[in-house]
């Protein structure tokens, strides 16, 4: 985790959102997004409020499986919170990647991304969100998981995070 400020804060703003790819990753028709996830990248890792991404030795976490779909993706990151990751995420150059989606990413039936909170120096596993991605899908937003149009405060116990 990136060394981040002292604060009052218990905990932080974790989000993670999945997407199931069109072709490959190697396919000319993802090329444009795969010539922005460097840049993008970057960018978030020098946002105010970033804490922590998920990424492997290439520095991006498009190799990382969240499931047994070679095709599906997965985006798993840590905020300080829900007001940084608000900023980066549609006041930021990655407003113009989250609108191209489409472009590069299969519609979803089901929800595909979400937030939750953990405790300060947690790291979050792909299997941890993958199981609070379920939660969200069958109810709806708790404070378990939540997004931004329907979120809770950060827990006053541990307990909720666990």
């Amino acid at each position: 985790m990136r060394n981040h400020k002292e604060s009052a804060l218990a905990h932080h703003l974790t989000q993670i959102n999945i997407s199931r790819l069109l072709a490959p990753l190697e396919d000319p028709k993802i090329a444009e997004f795969v010539a922005q996830l460097e840049p993008s990248n970057a960018l978030a890792d020098k946002a105010p409020g970033f804490v922590w991404r998920l990424k492997s030795e290439s520095g991006n976490a498009t190799d990382i499986a969240y499931n047994d779909d070679s095709f599906m993706i997965v985006n798993l990151s840590v905020w300080e919170s829900i007001g940084a990751l608000r900023d980066f995420a549609y006041k930021s150059n990655h407003a113009t990647v989250f609108r191209d989606r489409p472009k590069w990413f299969e519609k979803m039936d089901k929800p595909s991304y979400y937030l939750w909170w953990i405790p300060v120096g947690h790291i979050p596993a792909v299997a941890e969100g993958r199981e609070r991605l379920e939660h969200y899908q069958k109810h709806g937003a708790t404070p378990y998981s939540f997004w931004f149009s329907q979120h809770f405060p950060q827990p006053a116990d541990e307990g909720v995070c666990a």
